[in-house]
């Protein structure tokens, strides 16, 4: 998660782009997520952290609660933090207590019908830096200083062995290898759990910048020439035991302030591209400026790459700090829509009962503005997507497609917001619907209409 006062270090205005928005067809078109039975997936859905709580008391602040609340408002997907540092302690020597914890908590997200994506989670690189991540023994620093700033913990990623300690992971061969063994343990364990749609193996990499670079040219090096091999690597690795579930690689968090990534080509046939959507300005408490144009400059940013590479783009955080301030109820709007434009999905942070970044209050009811987040969507088409918006003004859903014909793919789903919505579908299909689930059967071939609208 980002949250920075550094905006002003960010000097990238001649480096946005103009407005872009997702292609339905041709050649520049974002490709669709998709499922083992091969329908158009969309995710949405939070974060799920326990940052506080390592060893024994690892994830014991996530309980199946978070996930029953989730589902039930709509919400199909949970990307679960976890922890390199609690999963290998010692260099080899992997938790079996840890693992189980983690099944426990994918138990409880299968039970609920919640797609978990498992991401290695780290922030101010690890231990070391008394942070969580990178495991101690892992950590190199060269002997170089470091600083806390109490105040301002994203600047802690400039201090000189925080950077030294990225290239190290980066570049020596051994802590390569010790990296690409634990995702191959995690996948070993989970590749068959019905949880698990994917692995994302590092939150907001980051490296080291060399003299002269400014912020936005070195994250597009460093993208380019340490974080690409990086996630190769930890492709081949979980390959070796899954084939199937998806790999959801990040850029650094510069891409926020609407920079061009400089990520290259992952060479596996099922990656996904997870950027995170953060504004340094509203991270640091600010109200969203829609003359700023940033959500216009970051979609546009975004979408280059996937649609360079062809790979679907999920965001994978999300939502500012104060969110009750009075543009954000216009920021809210026009995010979803932006997301709806172009991403297969978003996870937002996070999932909590509180303040602060929490979706929901202790209560369970959402925060100010917060319920912009949950509308009507399809979460699997069965077929070829021809249409799908939601009209927030007039809150009503709908959905076009083709169904398709293949056995055992017929089945289209949709998840619905806590509230009254009535659901009417056009034709040769039916709904079956169970509290906020949907299931439309259509005939193979049948061109399918499914209206949602409230009251």
């Amino acid at each position: 998660m980002l949250r920075t006062t550094l905006a002003a270090t960010l000097v990238v205005a001649s480096l946005l782009a103009p407005t872009a928005a997702r292609a339905e067809t041709g050649v520049d078109a974002i490709p669709a997520l998709t499922d083992e039975r091969g329908r158009v997936v969309t995710l949405r859905g939070w974060n799920l952290a326990d940052k506080a709580h390592s060893g024994d008391a690892a994830l014991s602040a996530i309980t199946e609660k978070h996930f029953r609340d989730m589902r039930a408002k709509g919400y199909n997907t949970a990307r679960l933090l976890v922890f390199w540092d609690d999963l290998e302690p010692r260099p080899g020597q992997y938790s079996q207590a840890y693992l189980r914890k983690i099944e426990r908590v994918l138990d409880w997200a299968a039970k609920h019908d919640v797609k978990v994506i498992l991401d290695a989670h780290q922030d101010i690189f690890g231990p070391a830096f008394e942070s969580r991540g990178i495991p101690a023994w892992a950590t190199r620093t060269d002997g170089l200083p470091f600083k806390k700033h109490p105040d301002d913990w994203f600047s802690e990623y400039f201090e000189p062995a925080v950077q030294r300690a990225f290239t190290h992971l980066y570049e020596d061969e051994d802590l390569q290898r010790a990296q690409a063994r634990m995702w191959r343990v995690l996948a070993d364990r989970f590749e068959d759990h019905p949880a698990v749609f994917g692995y994302d193996p590092i939150n907001e990499p980051m490296g080291e910048m060399r003299e002269g670079e400014d912020l936005a040219t070195a994250a597009r090096r460093i993208e380019r020439d340490q974080i690409t091999p990086m996630y190769n690597r930890i492709a081949d690795a979980i390959r070796q035991v899954d084939r199937d579930n998806w790999i959801f690689v990040e850029p650094t968090p510069i891409v926020g302030e609407g920079v061009p990534t400089g990520l290259g080509r992952i060479d596996d046939p099922k990656v996904v591209y997870a950027p995170h959507f953060y504004n340094g300005a509203m991270e640091a408490g600010g109200d969203y400026d829609p003359s700023a144009r940033w959500i216009e400059n970051y979609e546009a940013a975004v979408t280059r790459y996937a649609k360079e590479y062809k790979v679907p783009l999920i965001v994978g955080e999300w939502g500012p700090l104060n969110n009750s301030l009075p543009n954000m109820n216009r920021f809210y709007r026009e995010a979803m829509a932006s997301l709806g434009r172009y991403s297969s999905g978003w996870t937002g942070w996070e999932w909590c009962y509180g303040g602060g970044y929490c979706a929901v209050d202790a209560t369970g009811a959402f925060r100010t503005n917060k319920e912009l987040t949950a509308e009507p969507y399809a979460e699997a088409v069965a077929g070829r997507v021809r249409s799908a918006a939601y009209d927030p003004a007039a809150r009503a859903y709908r959905l076009e497609y083709e169904a398709a014909g293949r056995r055992g793919s017929r089945v289209t789903e949709l998840a619905l917001p806590e509230g009254e919505w009535k659901v009417s579908v056009t034709g040769r299909a039916a709904a079956v619907r169970k509290g906020q689930r949907v299931w439309v059967y259509a005939v193979p071939g049948a061109r399918v209409v499914v209206s949602v609208n409230q009251g």
